[in-house]
């Protein structure tokens, strides 16, 4: 990672000052950085020689701050990772634009990589990942959403991005294709379990921990899991909270709807299906040759489940 950070400092360098005031500042917030992680850990447990890995590692860690950038502005975010967010600090219009020139420098990146393979794989993941976020717009502050419309916005918005940095990081070995797609398996589910517990900590975490402010989920109007599974297996009068909350993006009622969520079981639901998709992962690897390169990969599907922030 070290390596990963000093590709990540080289590349941000802009003649235009606010564009790297700005990159450098959402990059120093910090931040998980597990997709750039997967990425080595994948290359790794191939015995990649090379060095291209780090690039990768740093072109997925630019994309992912992009999607940051333009999703704080969509949903009038003003904290990430503890900090106010770039859009509360320097305003939508920057935010925006800088998103821009990190999407375009990952791609001025790919192509100093000269495979195509790759360049697809990231072409494709960029776009679905848009798709994605206008999937979730649609989503916003209808009552009547499903868990499978929910569970597609995942798979888009979220687990595509760990799909294809695992994906890109087998192939950079010289992988084969049952082996590049076991790699994407093992991305898609734990992005998934990922997104999964994030929406529990929305409604269970500390803001202090979790680096936002708890309820931004429902004051956006976002029917996450906790909320589908209450609206399906709630009372009438739990089904009529969820359904106003939602309508109204009402952040107000949020100990109300913490209490019935809870109570209901709709946390432990959602927990248990991140629990499933992480052992979905751990299987997608089973055939990795013994390392501590897979062991780590290992670890880190249940670390997506067992966290606090």
């Amino acid at each position: 990672m070290d390596a990963v950070n000093l590709v990540i400092r080289q590349q941000l360098h802009s003649d235009v000052a606010l564009v790297s005031q700005i990159s450098e500042y959402i990059i120093n917030a910090g931040g998980k950085r597990i997709r750039p992680v997967l990425v080595l850990l994948m290359a790794n447990a191939y015995s990649y020689q090379g060095k291209h890995h780090y690039d990768l590692a740093a072109i997925v860690e630019f994309i992912h701050t992009a999607t940051l950038l333009h999703d704080d502005v969509v949903d009038e975010s003003s904290l990430r990772r503890g900090r106010q967010t770039a859009n509360a600090l320097f305003g939508n219009a920057a935010s925006v634009l800088v998103g821009d020139f990190l999407y375009s420098r990952a791609f001025q990146m790919m192509v100093s990589i000269d495979s195509m393979q790759i360049m697809r794989i990231l072409a494709d993941a960029t776009n679905v990942i848009a798709e994605g976020e206008v999937l979730q717009l649609l989503n916003m502050h209808d009552p009547d959403v499903t868990e499978e419309r929910y569970l597609e916005v995942i798979r888009c918005k979220t687990a595509k991005l760990f799909e294809a940095a695992a994906e890109i990081g087998a192939l950079i070995s010289g992988a084969n294709p049952t082996q590049i797609a076991a790699a994407g398996e093992y991305g898609r589910s734990l992005g998934t379990a990922f997104q999964l517990i994030d929406d529990v900590l929305d409604y269970s975490g500390k803001a202090d921990e979790i680096g936002k402010n708890v309820g931004d989920d429902l004051r956006e109007g976002k029917p996450t899991l906790p909320l589908i599974h209450l609206m399906k297996n709630g009372n009438a009068e739990e089904r009529a909270l969820v359904k106003a909350c939602i309508k109204e993006g009402d952040e107000s009622k949020f100990d109300a709807i913490l209490s019935a969520i809870t109570n209901s079981g709709a946390l432990d639901y959602t927990i248990a299906a991140a629990k499933k998709a992480a052992q979905s992962a751990a299987m997608a690897i089973q055939d990795l040759p013994d390392s501590a390169f897979k062991q780590a990969l290992t670890d880190l599907a249940l670390l997506a489940v067992n966290r606090n922030h």
